[in-house]
């Protein structure tokens, strides 16, 4: 039985037809050829982070930091323990400075005779011990303690950049390392004005120097402590880098102070030294001689200098390249 139709005409006539059209759309034949001609057109860049704006993003995390670090009471507490040190130091001279030993006689007599002295007899109890204690706290815990609490990957993530993460860490463990030296130094300032007389300074050469110029040496003495502490807070950020325990690289250079003062009470040991850190804590007696001993100051400045870099080369080293997992 026949429609009446003709299947080659009807084959031709959708023929030309052509594709089936959607409304509203242009249709387009595509081919694999035509798209592997058309390959897509690459994302363009970020266009860099201006000058401005990264030199702000970058005081403002330190400001943040410096925040963070001065609030926290543990940092508080350490600062008002080495402040009452210098306050005991100058009552005991007060009250049994005439009982004392020969041993102490002299150390006595120069308190007892100047009340700037006392900035300088603390310096020589707190420098060599607990205040390399506070200062590693604060360095070693860093790193290690971002990373043990967890943070450390969402600090990372911001567009600070390892780099200038790690250079806002140092920059905030010299700030405290400099707070810690401050005050130090105006707690005994203040406690030897008030326990004993104020007047012209007898140095340690015999030269009797103003008390505007013994002032002015206690300045000098504590850009040169506070250096001091920031060379010791390079060590404890490189090791910082190395852990996950804040406790671990707190120790460890707590430790190595303690190690290195033993060695240098080894006389065998004598030509080392000079080039262990503890050693040139102790150089700001250099401010008490007539002409200050310039030479003295710059030898541990330039030990400062060279601990800073060392070790902070190894702590940028080990940080930038550090698998960040925690």
């Amino acid at each position: 039985m026949s429609t009446g139709e003709d299947p080659g005409a009807g084959g031709a006539r959708t023929a030309t037809l052509g594709p089936r059209r959607t409304p509203g759309l242009v249709p387009v034949t595509e081919t694999m050829r035509t798209t592997e001609r058309h390959e897509p057109e690459p994302a363009p860049a970020a266009p860099p982070e201006p000058a401005g704006r990264a030199t702000w993003a970058f005081w403002r995390l330190l400001g943040s930091e410096l925040g963070l670090t001065f609030r926290r009471p543990r940092n508080l507490v350490m600062l008002s323990v080495l402040a009452v040190v210098p306050v005991v130091v100058g009552v005991a001279l007060r009250m049994f400075g005439s009982s004392t030993d020969d041993d102490m006689s002299g150390l006595v007599q120069d308190v007892a005779g100047n009340s700037l002295m006392l900035t300088f007899v603390s310096f020589s109890f707190l420098v060599l011990l607990l205040m390399p204690v506070a200062v590693s706290v604060v360095a070693g815990d860093s790193i290690a303690g971002e990373a043990g609490g967890g943070t450390l990957r969402y600090l990372l993530a911001a567009p600070a950049g390892r780099t200038r993460l790690l250079a806002i860490k140092y920059l905030n463990a010299v700030v405290y390392a400099y707070a810690v030296t401050a005050v130090v130094a105006l707690s005994a300032l203040v406690t030897g004005l008030v326990l004993f007389p104020a007047g012209d300074v007898t140095l340690l050469s015999g030269t009797t120097v103003p008390l505007t110029d013994g002032l002015l040496r206690i300045a000098i003495s504590v850009g040169y402590v506070g250096a001091g502490m920031a060379a010791l807070a390079a060590v404890a950020l490189a090791l910082s880098v190395f852990t996950e325990v804040s406790i671990g690289a707190i120790a460890g250079t707590v430790v190595l102070v303690i190690v290195c003062q033993v060695l240098r009470a080894i006389p065998e040991l004598g030509s080392i030294a000079p080039y262990l850190l503890p050693t040139r804590f102790t150089n700001f007696d250099a401010v008490l001689r007539s002409p200050i001993d310039v030479a003295a100051l710059r030898d541990g400045l330039l030990t400062f200098g060279a601990y800073i870099v060392l070790f902070g080369s190894i702590a940028w080293a080990r940080f930038s390249g550090k698998d960040i997992t925690s």
